[in-house]
């Protein structure tokens, strides 16, 4: 009966030590999600301005010549 216990005991403590070491791996991977989310939205807003406005918001239209 202890060897089942000690076994038990172990096998929690293996299971626990890899669901954190996934949860790891997958906490290390949201920023760059988080960046290539940003870098895709800029990219479509790009995408569906008109050619005809300034790139940045800061920037004066063209002058009239």
């Amino acid at each position: 009966m202890d060897g089942a216990a000690i076994l038990f005991i172990l096998a929690v403590a293996g299971v626990a030590s890899i669901c954190l070491f996934a949860l790891k791996g997958l906490l290390d991977q949201v920023p760059d999600v988080i960046d290539s989310a940003g870098k895709a939205r800029d990219a479509w807003h790009r995408f569906k301005k008109p050619e005809g406005q300034p790139r940045a918001d800061n920037e004066e239209p063209p002058a009239a010549a």
